[in-house]
């Protein structure tokens, strides 16, 4: 082996040191990022729960199955907000509609 080869393994070598080294600290900014960006989310409050949501069935139509308050916990998964206006239509159209447990009739001032 004459010294040329040897000398560019070394500088290769110590290429690739360099370059995890390089490596680490990116991985260690990435990290911290990470974690700041998680802490800010945190912090940040979540939107507050809309006023009035209907649930929808399953199927082609999506069929309103029932309006709730915006907090109500008896709403189903598939729900979609929608203003006064519509949740007020949809409850005097059909008052089996409205959710028992929360009563957006009441809310809505329809007796």
């Amino acid at each position: 082996m004459n010294e040329s080869e040897g000398s560019r393994l070394d500088l290769l070598r110590f290429l690739e040191r360099v370059q995890e080294r390089d490596l680490a600290r990116t991985r260690a900014w990435i990290q911290t990022e990470e974690q700041r960006q998680a802490e800010i989310a945190a912090r940040r409050p979540s939107p507050p729960p809309p006023d009035w949501v209907v649930e929808q069935g399953i199927g082609v139509g999506h069929q309103v199955v029932a309006v709730h308050q915006g907090w109500c916990r008896m709403a189903g998964r598939r729900v979609r907000p929608v203003p006064r206006d519509e949740a007020l239509r949809l409850v005097a159209e059909d008052t089996g509609r409205a959710c028992q447990q929360c009563r957006p009739d009441t809310g809505l001032g329809v007796l």
